[in-house]
């Protein structure tokens, strides 16, 4: 597997990475270490999960994924060492009270705690890379679409969130920092700041980038390519929309292929699940079989190849769907083919941006 230099880093990862949301929900602890030793044998070197996973997200299910991964490390002697591992301290709480009581910031109080945290449940002395899941100030995120001003209120500032992620690279817990589901304008400053205080910066990106959503292209791109920060790109494959198997049957058809969007009510409230978001799935799901390419080839090739991604995020519950993945590695989309997708955003544009 190719592997890539995230950022300004020393961190070298392939350019696919195992992720976790489903670790603890939908895939058991016998099942993910399956997953896990099964990725790392055709060459992932790259985890990627966070504290608050399993999604979606539960009380009871909160540290599963880690846990999981923890007890996969201790099991195998030396695995620790050939992987990069990285994690996520979530942002403030979006109706998960059972994160640090609910608490509407992150401080560097928090922060500290959450990183403490994460290495007890992964069992390491170290995080490779420690994320901030998504910002704790007034933005759009997470289906939204609109900045607005009157919603600013005070909170900790970002540069006193860099320092609070020093004080963990300082101290040896975490090697680099990261920030997900992040703006333009919150990684020019982060970085910025990071250069006028001599603070760590930031290496990585990790937000969504698929055939249905890519908001990234409209600015993102440029900023993460001028700062030299790496994108990893999450919900490649849209939910499982991109693989066709809602094609026929939509999301809420008795007798439809099991996944995330068919099986959990909450999920279906997502941007992934617009009406409009599987009407252009289907769209470009009809391309690629006109191509002679399976849905989920054509969408993970879209994201492998594309010069703006570092690492393409893959979420599997079975191994058939690693595989699948995995080898979609190599394919190459030719310009009239490019040239058709960018003609479907034309006239359905980003719809589960």
């Amino acid at each position: 597997m190719e592997r890539v230099s995230l950022g300004r880093s020393d961190l070298s990862v392939s350019r696919i990475c195992l992720g976790t949301m489903t670790f603890g929900e939908q895939v058991d602890e016998a099942s993910a270490h399956g997953l896990l030793d099964h990725a790392v044998a055709r060459g992932v070197n790259f985890i990627d999960t966070a504290e608050m996973y399993a999604v979606p997200a539960r009380r009871e299910t909160y540290g599963a994924a880690e846990r999981i991964i923890g007890n996969w490390l201790a099991n195998r002697p030396g695995v620790r060492d050939k992987v990069v591992l990285a994690t996520k301290v979530a942002g403030p709480a979006r109706n998960m009270g059972w994160i640090r009581k609910g608490s509407a910031d992150l401080t560097p109080a928090e922060i500290a705690q959450a990183c403490d945290d994460s290495l007890k449940r992964l069992r390491t002395d170290h995080i490779d890379l420690y994320q901030i899941h998504w910002p704790n100030r007034n933005v759009p995120m997470f289906g939204a679409l609109y900045f607005d001003p009157a919603r600013d209120r005070e909170l900790t500032s970002i540069h006193e969130q860099l320092a609070a992620l020093a004080a963990q690279v300082q101290a040896g817990k975490v090697r680099h920092i990261g920030l997900s589901n992040e703006t333009p304008w919150g990684v020019s400053e982060f970085t910025r700041l990071a250069e006028q205080h001599g603070l760590p910066r930031v290496v990585s990106v990790q937000n969504p980038y698929a055939l249905v959503n890519r908001s990234l292209d409209n600015g993102l791109d440029e900023t993460l390519h001028r700062h030299g920060v790496s994108l990893l790109a999450y919900s490649p494959l849209g939910f499982g929309a991109l693989t066709g198997k809602y094609d026929e049957v939509g999301f809420d058809t008795p007798g439809q292929r099991p996944g995330r969007l068919a099986l959990f009510d909450s999920m279906k409230l997502q941007r992934w699940a617009r009406p409009e978001a599987l009407q252009a799935a289907r769209r470009y799901n009809a391309l690629a079989r006109a191509h002679g390419l399976t849905p989920t080839r054509m969408a993970l090739a879209f994201c492998y190849t594309s010069w703006r991604v570092a690492s393409t995020i893959i979420g599997v519950t079975n191994r058939a769907q690693l595989d699948e993945d995995l080898d979609a590695w190599g394919t190459t989309l030719p310009a009239d083919l490019l040239a058709q997708i960018d003609a479907v955003r034309w006239t359905i544009r980003d719809p589960a941006q």
